[in-house]
């Protein structure tokens, strides 16, 4: 994470801590983080992909309605809040890189820093079959 704001460092060492799947993009969309929750639904260990382009992430896990039709990047949450610089809320289903379908809720979020720069975005998301 050498040579990234301070906020998405912040934003990585948060990320370790919680127990639900969070993704971490910079302001052009490429993926710098994903922690161990998320592995569980992607089917794949950060350390095993490393930084992804959007145009790899939002395609590789084919995000896609309940009828299996193919979501565009610009419609998934995370890419909209990295254009927008706002909030962004979707449900919807992603294959893991070992084919399993698995209807996920996504919210996103700017990460802005005190000098109001924006830095990248976070995207929080639940398996909306688990139970606690």
């Amino acid at each position: 994470m050498a040579g990234h704001a301070i906020e998405i460092i912040l934003s990585r060492q948060l990320a370790d801590c919680l127990s639900v799947p969070v993704f971490i993009v910079d302001p052009e969309g490429t993926l710098l983080f994903y922690n161990a929750p998320a592995e569980g639904i992607l089917g794949q260990k950060f350390q095993d992909t490393g930084a992804m382009p959007i145009g790899d992430w939002g395609t590789t896990f084919f995000p896609h309605d309940g009828e299996g039709n193919h979501i565009p990047p610009s419609e998934l949450p995370l890419v909209q809040t990295i254009n927008n610089k706002e909030p962004a809320h979707k449900t919807f289903w992603i294959n893991s890189l070992s084919g399993k379908s698995t209807k996920i809720s996504v919210t996103s979020i700017p990460i802005i820093g005190r000098s109001n720069e924006f830095s990248g975005a976070m995207a929080i998301f639940w398996d909306n079959e688990k139970t606690l």
